[in-house]
């Protein structure tokens, strides 16, 4: 495609974008970012075990060495967005790259449990800034329909096939050298990501209001935050005790989370510069990409989650087999999405959402039936290969859909509302799918009790099968979600962005 500057009569029209010679640089540039956002939220699942034993964390804290990542990562993403687009994408971009390499180092060289809890709070806080910077700069870099579109596959390729690879980098990195690696991988890569940002990425802001609204901010940080610890405190903390959904702690979270939620939205009803300006969710096309992104990140996030732990105690692998294990499931993400990149403007995103949420479905269905003794290659690797292909078809749509016909004023939001629900997603799926799963395993021990702990490999076998259905029905509700709320066609999608934006 030609680099020159589109002409009428010799003279620019100014309502015509200047395409970037540099934007393939600078996605190449976005999608290591994105691919260290991502990987970080799995990175650490096959390294769990030995950063227990090094730094002595108790059973029952295990779960934030994970749960601390996305809670920041949730929690902060809206105002990351916020903040993306006032001060500037690539500033904030910037500033991500270099705390997240920080906050990576200072995980590397925890000490406790606590240090190393706060340096992935820390790598959340940092990430929630730089996610919605990296996607708000590929909707104002790509201006052509086909580019743009490719320029997702991209990063819907990431974003799908990122935690798969993150949990083969994990195992490597765990086996062969520390579970430390696994968090200061990402300092000599954000630091080369700031300098090559810093050559080839253009700036760009939002114009007009560009004022913070602090209450906005407050009530939907700590509403999302109590909304996912109320779903954490309801997990049974052991195999031997039960699920606290009913008890006072657990209300009293949910209940926080409800006025906190209730109280954000009132505010952003009212406010004159909302953090979340209620146009962006209004718009059932954009409101339907971010409820079915949040029922994906329900159900994959704990998919990973349960079928590390199957492969590792029950099947027997080490960290590093376990890590290649998930090997297909990445590659079959970078290979549907090249289909799913070509297709979208043809078809557009409905027909490819749709049946890529039921494929989805029907793997985790295939994962459910899961027996102690069943096989790689029988049993887990076909359902593997299904759900990738059919994720790939989910990831590229959504970002696209999520992002169709926004202000430019609003990239940065509705970008932060994608990774918003999934991080979202993913914790809330995380701590219900593990309550479901301990319960299950709970009540087989006490109903096989007479068996001993010879029964064990079967009980938790039946927990994550408990809780592959529930990732199931996830899937298969987003479907629906889909077929009801998103109705633009591959007309709407081929359509080019003609709105004039601020480059600096």
């Amino acid at each position: 495609m030609s680099e020159e500057v589109s002409v009428k009569a010799d003279v620019p029209d100014p309502a015509v974008p200047v395409s970037d010679p540099n934007r393939f640089r600078a996605l190449f540039v976005i999608a290591i970012a994105q691919l260290m956002i991502v990987l970080d939220a799995s990175i650490v699942n096959l390294a769990i075990p030995s950063a227990q034993a090094d730094l002595g964390i108790a059973p029952q804290d295990v779960q934030w060495v994970v749960t601390a990542y996305t809670l920041a990562f949730g929690g902060f993403l809206l105002l990351g967005g916020r903040i993306a687009d006032f001060v500037g994408r690539k500033k904030a971009f910037l500033i991500g790259l270099l705390g997240f390499a920080a906050a990576s180092a200072l995980g590397g060289v925890a000490m406790n449990a606590q240090l190393l809890f706060g340096a992935r709070a820390l790598q959340g806080v940092f990430a929630a800034l730089l996610a919605p910077a990296a996607l708000a700069l590929i909707t104002v870099t790509f201006h052509d329909p086909k580019e743009r579109a490719k320029a997702f596959g991209v990063f819907g390729a990431i974003s799908g096939g990122g935690a798969a690879i993150g949990l083969l980098l994990g195992g490597v990195l765990t086996e062969y050298f520390s579970w430390r690696w696994c968090l200061a991988v990402n300092t000599p890569i954000a630091i080369l990501a700031a300098l090559l940002a810093v050559r080839f990425v253009r700036e760009s802001k939002a114009h007009g209001d560009t004022s913070y609204d602090i209450p906005g901010a407050v009530t939907v940080t700590g509403g999302l935050l109590a909304l996912v610890y109320g779903f954490t405190k309801a997990a049974p903390a052991g195999y031997e005790d039960s699920a606290h959904w009913t008890d006072a702690s657990t209300l009293v979270w949910f209940a926080l989370a409800a006025v906190l939620l209730t109280a954000f939205f009132v505010i952003e009803s009212r406010s004159a510069h909302p953090l979340l300006p209620l146009r962006v969710i209004r718009n059932s096309n954009r409101a339907g990409a971010y409820i079915s992104s949040l029922m994906v990140g329900a159900g994959m996030f704990a998919m990973f989650l349960f079928l590390g732990i199957f492969l590792q105690t029950i099947l027997g692998y080490s960290p590093v087999r376990a890590g290649f294990a998930f090997l297909p499931f990445s590659v079959g993400i970078i290979l549907g999405a090249g289909v799913a990149a070509n297709l979208l403007p043809k078809v557009g995103p409905r027909p490819l959402m749709i049946p890529g949420l039921i494929a989805g479905g029907v793997g985790m269905l295939l994962l459910a039936q899961l027996q102690a003794d069943s096989g790689y290659l029988s049993h887990v690797l076909p359902a593997m290969v299904i759900m990738s292909l059919g994720m790939a078809f989910v990831f590229i749509p959504t970002a696209s859909v999520a992002l169709h016909a926004i202000d430019q004023h609003d990239a940065g939001v509705a970008s932060a509302m994608i990774n918003t629900s999934q991080q979202v997603g993913g914790s809330l799926g995380t701590a219900l799918m593990n309550t479901v799963a301990v319960t299950a395993t709970s009540s087989f021990l006490v109903a096989n009790a007479a068996a001993g702990p010879a029964v064990m490999p079967e009980a938790l076998t039946h927990g994550f099968t408990r809780g592959f259905y529930v990732g199931a029905a996830l899937l298969f509700a987003a479907a629906v979600v889909v077929f009801f709320m998103i109705r633009i066609g591959a007309d709407a999608v081929k359509e080019d962005d003609e709105a004039p934006v601020h480059i600096g």
